[in-house]
């Protein structure tokens, strides 16, 4: 087209018969005509040029968000992998808080068991010894009434056998994990189990302190949808943090502190307190977990079930107890609620009633 258009500013130039004013004139506006054309010719010549830059930049961070597209679902799971591990870190760190208390549970119906078991092959000792003497001087009496004490003696052993085992029962479920199902449960009963196992845990570790331990248990709930081997963890997160906060309220004795709130009292006269409660209400599950330490500080009341989190030092704490009771609640369909003030703090689950 541009050279059609010079060709015709040729023309009208050599032409003898166009006036020199219509010639000026048409010249003037085939040339401005000319001049618009090289601009837009320049500017689609730049554009073809940017469009193909952009199209090549495209590309190259088409490619270089894929290889971070990868790089972000390895990152994941290497994040996922890592998680798996300190989850079950966590759990075997709480396992081994309960060693000692399962150590101590365990050791009182073992020694009912020796004890019982030594004094029936005594008693089976007399029988024999009665049985074998004439029928005229054997005391018919005698050797029944010490059978009726084997038979008694013998329901004792199976009975704290029996114990045993559900301890150690609890301990493995607790360290592996169950079905992972929901299953009817005595909540009452895996309350009192894991509060025990906890306080005799803590008496056997490091620095142990003296607790009222007070169970107020809803004998109606009967059994609740429960995955036993998770709500055991928050049982045992939730009392053993609240041993922390009162064996630290026992520590202000001697160490001041600016970190505990104002207006909290201690004195000679405070005993640790912890009080377990259940109670059905409206078709909802309320166990509330108090105690009388020294409160949490409200600038870090709303971080405390955030993964991680935590207010011990070093390797004391992973700072996931509080964030996978959280998770676990969650998933059995509850909610956690904490109050706290200088007096004390209240954890209190909510759970819905499903059986």
């Amino acid at each position: 087209m541009e050279n059609s258009l010079q060709t015709v500013i040729e023309f009208i130039k050599s032409h003898p018969q166009i006036e020199a004013d219509k010639k000026e004139l048409l010249l003037g506006v085939l040339n401005g005509t000319k001049k618009e054309l090289d601009i837009l010719a320049f500017k689609l010549d730049r554009t073809e040029k940017v469009k193909r830059t952009t199209a090549i930049l495209l590309e190259e961070t088409i490619e270089e968000l894929e290889q971070k597209r990868t790089a972000v679902e390895e990152a994941m799971k290497e994040l996922k992998s890592t998680q798996a591990q300190l989850i079950q870190q966590e759990k075997l760190a709480s396992l081994g808080q309960l060693t000692a208390g399962i150590a101590h549970e365990i050791k009182n119906p073992l020694n009912f068991v020796n004890n019982f078991s030594e004094v029936s092959i005594e008693m089976i000792e007399e029988v024999q010894e009665e049985r074998i003497k004439s029928p005229e001087s054997r005391d018919e009496g005698l050797v029944d009434e010490i059978l009726d004490d084997i038979k008694s003696n013998l329901q004792k052993v199976h009975e704290h056998g029996t114990r045993a085992n559900t301890i150690v029962s609890s301990m493995l479920q607790h360290s592996r994990g169950g079905s992972g199902k929901m299953e009817p449960t005595d909540l009452n009963a895996l309350i009192k189990e894991y509060v025990n196992l906890s306080f005799h845990g803590m008496r056997a570790g490091k620095n142990p302190i003296n607790v009222d331990i007070q169970l107020h248990l809803d004998e109606t709930l009967g059994k609740v949808n429960l995955i036993g081997e998770d709500f055991s963890r928050v049982v045992l997160n939730l009392v053993n943090n609240a041993f922390d906060a009162m064996r630290e309220k026992v520590k202000m004795y001697h160490v001041p502190s600016t970190k505990y709130q104002e207006g909290a009292v201690v004195n000679e006269n405070y005993v640790p307190k912890l009080q377990v409660s259940t109670i059905l209400e409206n078709g909802q599950i309320r166990i509330a977990f108090e105690d009388n330490g020294p409160g949490i500080p409200e600038e870090i009341r709303d971080k405390i079930l955030q993964p991680f989190f935590t207010t011990k030092k070093g390797t004391e704490g992973t700072g996931l107890g509080l964030s996978i009771t959280h998770d676990i609640v969650k998933a059995h369909g509850g909610s956690i609620s904490i109050s706290s003030d200088a007096n004390g703090s209240v954890f209190t689950l909510c759970l819905p009633k499903n059986t």
